[in-house]
């Protein structure tokens, strides 16, 4: 199963994948055939002192010879083409299915994991697959033709053969068998490496000023030792390879040669025969070897594989139905006996009973503690995720009768972690729509108030963002983020907690700029300030997964203790929901 969903994956590389192993069987028939005919030359040309014979059995030896560096060079060149395109197939597969996974799908990956089966594991299946291709076809050729040509030479000293080959397959496989569950460990140390490495990267500036840099130090560095611990215990094992291929090989020349003395003086058996059969204990038992790096390079690979053909053959949890809808005929939201469990199990909900009507065009804030589920809550609207109990409804349909794509396209959610791409504002700007004019997305930064400030960089929309917007402020990052969703045109906007950088002036005016410019998209606004939602047609107040209390500032002052609380505290105290 595995094996099928690796090799999908070769596609416009199976010429490529037939001719390394082709060649190479050519390669390794030519190679077998020197030998043989090396004893021709010993027997009928040097023993002898026939110079005609020697010249013409030595040309035709050189031209074999060059005939096998051509084909062993062929074979190669396939080889290396077959492996790096399987391995940039691979590649693109495995992102791709991601990038159709829902949220639910990348909760069972980690990023740290994700990017070493990217990079590492794909590496591992690359090197192994060419290994199987051309070692592998060599050498089990090479093992198959040497061993007949042996026996062609003579049967009776290629008997030795049949006695070394299983000792040394029994020690290999032993060794194999070793090796293996060290490398799966490896790798999963590996995963954790690339976590410290993603951390520290991503929060190098708290580091920084919390002079942690000694202690993130010593977190890698235990780390890596960890992947050298293994990685040393398995290249001990694997070392055990080479006096035993040596024991083997000097076994069997050292009983070779006290049976062909024999064999020779009784003349059943000539010098040049002798010579052709050390050339194939060489080449039986090296071959052996070979074979048995190659099966602990498939060891490795068969791990790496496995956790490659995982995230292939990961289907995601949402998709279209038959005949899906292709337009949202407009803004409205139903939220009809809502539950939800992040792992789909019913008795572990953290939504629960959640009965809403949005009319289409108000405004709606959402405010409550953290752990309450607000976010939870809108990313059911465009489908991050599919409710565990109940219906979701936009626009008087299921979501789930949506084509995804139109839906999404429909409900442009701001989401709690701004995130920003490198390359220039504008670009970033463009993900919302990639045919915005110049003045679409500049009016899209003026609703969320970000003109300004990125007319006061030198190179204004051309501005270069750094990779997550590290060059640009919280509270810029944020409106940038607000406007590219703007850019979409949505009937909904949901703004999770995307103000709480801005200061309370700028948030003010990017709701009045809603209010005036956006009357008729639904907007949902999640806040930890008061201020933020208390002009909403509405407020929804969330505890505990529930809905606890619906309606407006004023109403809610009268009937809503926690409301009541939150107000008094920010109002009085300063402070927001968390405090």
């Amino acid at each position: 199963m595995v094996i099928r969903t690796i090799l999908k994956s070769i596609r416009q590389y199976k010429k490529e994948s037939f001719l390394s192993p082709f060649f190479m069987i050519i390669e390794v028939i030519m190679e077998v055939l020197i030998p043989f005919f090396m004893s021709y030359l010993i027997d009928k040309g040097i023993a002898v002192g026939n110079m005609g014979y020697i010249v013409r059995m030595g040309s035709f030896l050189i031209a074999l010879a060059l005939l096998t560096i051509l084909l062993g060079t062929l074979s190669g060149m396939y080889a290396a083409r077959a492996a790096t395109g399987l391995a940039a197939n691979l590649r693109y597969d495995v992102f791709s299915n991601i990038q159709r996974f829902s949220f639910s799908n990348l909760d069972k990956f980690s990023t740290p994991s994700l990017v070493t089966r990217l990079t590492t594991d794909i590496n591992n299946v690359l090197m192994a697959y060419q290994s199987i291709i051309r070692q592998a076809v060599r050498s089990v050729a090479m093992i198959v033709f040497a061993l007949t040509a042996a026996f062609r030479t003579n049967s009776q000293v290629a008997m030795v053969f049949l006695a070394a080959i299983p000792v040394l397959g029994a020690g290999l496989f032993s060794i194999i068998l070793n090796v293996h569950p060290i490398f799966v460990m490896a790798l999963k140390t590996y995963d954790r490496l690339n976590n410290v490495v993603q951390e520290n990267l991503r929060g190098i500036r708290v580091v920084k000023s919390f002079v942690r840099e000694d202690v993130e130090n010593e977190k890698f560095r235990r780390i890596s030792k960890e992947i050298y611990t293994y990685f040393n215990k398995a290249q001990k094992r694997v070392a055990l390879n080479a006096p035993l291929i040596q024991f083997c090989t000097y076994s069997s020349m050292i009983a070779i040669s006290w049976i062909s003395a024999k064999l020779i003086v009784g003349g059943s058996m000539t010098t040049g025969e002798l010579m052709s059969m050390f050339s194939y204990v060489m080449q039986i038992l090296m071959n052996l070897m070979m074979m048995s790096i190659v099966f602990v390079m498939i060891m490795i690979s068969r791990t790496s594989a496995v956790r490659i053909a995982e995230v292939l053959n990961e289907q995601p949890d949402l998709k279209n139905p038959k005949n899906p809808l292709m337009e949202v005929k407009d803004g409205s939201i139903s939220f009809k006996n809502v539950s939800f469990s992040y792992v789909g199990d019913k008795d572990k909900l953290c939504l629960k009973d959640v009965n809403l009507d949005i009319k289409s065009g108000e405004t709606i804030g959402i405010i409550g503690g953290t752990g309450s589920s607000k976010s939870t809550l809108v990313q059911l609207i465009p489908r991050l995720y599919d409710a565990t109990k109940g219906e979701v409804f936009v626009g008087g349909e299921n979501v789930k009768n949506y084509d995804i794509k139109t839906l999404r396209n429909q409900v442009s959610v701001v989401l709690q972690h701004n995130v920003l791409f490198s390359g220039t504002i504008k670009e970033n700007l463009r993900w919302g729509n990639p045919d915005a004019s110049d003045g679409e997305i500049e009016h899209a930064c003026r609703l969320a108030q970000a003109h300004d400030f990125i007319e006061s960089f030198p190179k204004g929309y051309d501005t270069y963002i750094e990779q997550g917007g590290t060059n640009v402020s919280g509270g810029q990052r944020q409106r940038l983020c607000i406007a590219r969703a703007l850019l979409k045109k949505p009937k909904i906007l949901i703004l999770d907690d995307s103000t709480s950088a801005v200061d309370t002036k700028t948030d003010s005016l990017i709701q009045q700029a809603f209010r005036e410019e956006i009357p008729n998209v639904t907007k949902i606004i999640i806040a930890q300030r008061v201020s933020s939602v208390q002009s909403a047609d509405r407020i929804i107040v969330m505890d505990g997964g529930r809905v606890s209390a619906v309606g407006t500032h004023d109403e809610l002052m009268q009937s809503s203790v926690i409301y009541q609380e939150v107000y008094q505290m920010q109002t009085q105290g300063g402070g927001d929901f968390d405090e």
